[in-house]
């Protein structure tokens, strides 16, 4: 027999505590000044360096350490022989590029619909080696393969949580969407379901592996949806750093109610309350974390100190942060205002540009393309201090 779904309940906190409250109004003010801080190219150029953080710290959440190294050098089609590393390669190129579909908009289906859930598991692991495709169950007696975008057809534990049975996740996932769409939400319960939908998904737990990862591409995308997430800034970061009390929290509000002050549902509101708070606090610190370092005059004078070195080793000319600058201001700029910009005849200017790009500290796409700035790895530490 199928499970009720009033088992979900409650799908929101009961009661919107003060704290929730403050939180809200912080993240809606905080997102719009990092909203608004960069231009457009310069955002995008952030989003790709972003992109790899969110899968660098969603790799450690699920206890697989990825180098930012590998990371980019996977991103650059260049895979290392060992095949534990280059499996983790493939996985960190697989989030990225499920990430980058959701930033630009082109992930299908309503941002809670089933589409849309099976579709982030589907486009995840089936990029993934077969080797990642399996898992054993509980007791180590059978071993199962993964399917992408299938739910889960048989029953699971996790850790002390006991999953719905896989006959009653349709209809779970149905009440999820009724709930959860922001459509139906006022600006202050939107964001509140923000962090507690995360919970109910895992708790509902869709899939037998690659339930995590789906909750956190979920987020990003819900978060974005609702105008508080960007690619800017991922939770992936904060809940990493945060590890020990993103599991406590979980467990929490994966608990029953605990007695007749505690809500009306079948699990706690407290606990949900709680988790709440956690997770939407992490959210407004990663926030303000990238607001802090992004801050321009800062980038600027760490890009400047950087630039002052790598010009006394002779790799770059004097003068190429006047250039630098100038992108990060403009965005892009022509080749053309490159001599103007950093004082030289046009010779001259051509050989400091060449060095700039063979220092992939700015890219074109062609000959007759704009430059724009890079941030590969190398220079990540220096622009922007403890981002991995």
């Amino acid at each position: 027999m199928t499970e009720s779904i009033s088992l979900l309940e409650p799908l929101l906190p009961t009661k919107r505590t003060r704290q929730l409250e403050n939180l809200v109004s912080e993240l809606i003010a905080s997102s719009s000044a990092l909203n608004q801080s960069l231009n457009k190219e310069i955002s995008q150029e952030i989003g790709k360096l972003v992109r790899s953080m969110n899968c660098y710290y969603t790799n450690l959440i699920e206890g697989h350490k990825t180098l930012p190294t590998d990371i980019e050098r996977a991103l650059n089609n260049d895979f290392v022989d060992d095949e534990r590393t280059k499996n983790l390669q493939l996985e960190a190129i697989a989030h990225i590029k499920v990430q980058k579909k959701i930033d630009l908009g082109l992930a299908p289906g309503t941002v809670v619909s089933q589409e849309r859930i099976r579709w982030l598991h589907q486009e995840f692991t089936s990029q993934l080696p077969i080797s990642m495709l399996r898992v054993e169950n509980r007791e180590q007696t059978k071993v199962i393969k993964i399917v992408p975008g299938q739910y889960r057809d048989g029953n699971v534990i996790v850790g002390k949580h006991v999953p719905i049975s896989a006959t009653a996740i349709p209809s779970f996932l149905s009440r999820f969407k009724q709930v959860y769409d922001p459509a139906r939400l006022s600006t202050i319960d939107v964001i509140v379901a923000a962090a507690a939908s995360h919970h109910r998904l895992l708790w509902i737990h869709p899939f037998y592996d690659g339930n995590g990862r789906v909750s956190r591409l979920f987020s990003h995308g819900y978060l974005k949806e609702i105008g508080i997430g960007n690619s800017l800034w991922s939770i992936a970061r904060g809940l990493s750093r945060n590890i020990d009390d993103y599991k406590k929290y979980l467990a929490l509000a994966d608990s029953p109610r605990w007695n007749d002050y505690d809500g009306r549902g079948n699990l706690t509101n407290k606990g949900l309350t709680e988790f709440c708070e956690f997770w939407l606090s992490v959210c407004l610190d990663q926030i303000k974390f990238m607001c802090s370092i992004i801050e321009p005059n800062k980038v600027l004078n760490r890009m400047e100190l950087y630039v002052a070195e790598e010009v006394k080793l002779g790799n770059l000319l004097p003068n190429s942060f006047l250039l630098l600058k100038q992108i990060w201001l403009e965005g892009e700029i022509s080749k053309s205002q490159v001599p103007r910009i950093v004082g030289y005849k046009e010779r001259h200017a051509r050989t400091l540009q060449k060095k700039l790009l063979e220092s992939q500290l700015i890219i074109t796409d062609s000959v007759r393309s704009p430059l724009r700035l890079n941030f590969p790895i190398k220079v990540v530490d220096r622009y922007f201090p403890s981002l991995f």
